[in-house]
């Protein structure tokens, strides 16, 4: 292939991945996902090329390490929101109380019974 598709396909994934870095920080999570197909397509053209220097590529390699870095973080947000509303959930579903030993006791409060208040 030639040396101007090489360069042109390198300038776009260099792009590319500036637009992944700016909606990850940013949190448009949204954003990052629909760059993904365009990106991979990017870097499967990269792999066809052959390369006398790969330092050409380092550059690109330290953003798609600091993006990825930023994916991880991302990733251990989301999952962190995660078992905290499925922590809520449980304290709507449920009560946990201990005895006068420290015994651990679960109160079902899910079971749709109705309250009688007496006067």
């Amino acid at each position: 292939m030639r040396h101007e598709d090489l360069e042109t396909t390198m300038d776009a994934l260099d792009d590319l991945l500036d637009s992944e870095r700016a909606a990850l920080l940013k949190g448009q999570l949204d954003d990052v996902s629909r760059l993904h197909s365009r990106k991979e397509a990017l870097i499967d053209a990269l792999n066809g090329f052959e390369f006398e220097d790969r330092g050409a590529l380092s550059g690109l390699q330290g953003k798609v390490e600091r993006n990825q870095a930023l994916l991880d973080s991302a990733l251990d947000g989301v999952r962190s929101v995660a078992r905290r509303l499925a922590a809520i959930r449980r304290v709507r579903q449920s009560l946990d109380t201990y005895d006068s030993f420290g015994k651990k006791r679960s109160v079902d409060l899910s079971t749709g019974g109705s309250l009688e208040k007496r006067a």
